[in-house]
């Protein structure tokens, strides 16, 4: 995924498709995680690659925490 696709996933607001977009993004973000600790053993990885796999991990979980944000509903004071 990239920040296009994500600009689609922040339009639909249906509940259950947040709850999928969800799904995909943190099996996305635990196969990186995945990755990067396997490639990090490694002492011949390219360190360039391994640096943009983090940060898009972090970008990941950026998207995750705003849709799980999404998901609470507004309460009225």
């Amino acid at each position: 995924m990239d920040g296009t696709i994500f600009v689609i996933y922040m339009t639909h607001r249906d509940p259950l498709t947040v709850s999928h977009q969800l799904a995909e993004l943190r099996q996305e973000h635990r196969d990186l995680d995945q990755a990067i600790n396997l490639l990090s053993q490694d002492p011949l990885a390219d360190e360039l690659q391994v640096r943009r796999m983090k940060k898009r991990k972090l970008k990941l979980k950026d998207w995750i925490t705003q849709l799980e944000s999404e998901m609470i509903p507004d309460l009225d004071a």
